[in-house]
């Protein structure tokens, strides 16, 4: 049994952890400041600096969710735009420019998963990025860098195997 004053003491905790899981950081309000986000979001999970010298900070759920988001920081160190990261539309940024690894992962984050895929002329390495389309399909975006792996080549989407049955 509970003492009545642990009880009290927990109450608030418990209230202040309802209201956190609450938080969604796809609404940061442009210009909150990165000690304000990381207050209510926790740390990013991958920073990185764009050959600009922009900062971007990620917050993702891979490599086991399908959700990331980011956003860049302003010379004063807040919030450009918060946007979402694994979406169809998102990954149209491949089609333009020349995409090195490095500059993959400062806009997506890392991948889900790191592979390679053929063999010869044929070998790519490849990196997994999931993702849910129409907010009901689990799905990957593969994203193909070569057979070095330092450009990518192209990139398609597929379903996501971990949400397949098998009959």
């Amino acid at each position: 049994m509970i003492r009545p004053s642990l009880r009290a003491r927990a109450a608030p905790l418990f209230i202040a952890g309802l209201l956190a899981g609450c938080a969604n950081i796809a609404d940061a309000p442009r210009g909150m400041s990165l000690a304000d986000m990381q207050s209510r979001y926790g740390a990013p999970t991958y920073t990185c600096t764009r050959p600009d010298g922009t900062r971007r900070v990620i917050w993702s759920q891979l490599p086991s969710g399908s959700y990331a988001w980011g956003t860049d920081l302003d010379a004063q160190g807040r919030a450009v735009r918060m946007e979402a990261l694994m979406s169809p539309e998102h990954f149209e940024r491949l089609r333009q420019g020349d995409w090195t690894p490095e500059a993959v992962r400062c806009e997506f984050g890392p991948p889900a998963q790191v592979g390679a895929v053929g063999l010869g002329d044929k070998y790519e390495v490849i990196w997994s990025y999931y993702y849910v389309l129409s907010g009901r399909w689990h799905s990957v975006m593969y994203v193909y860098l070569g057979p070095r792996g330092d450009r990518v080549t192209h990139y398609h989407s597929g379903p996501d195997q971990r949400y397949q049955r098998s009959e």
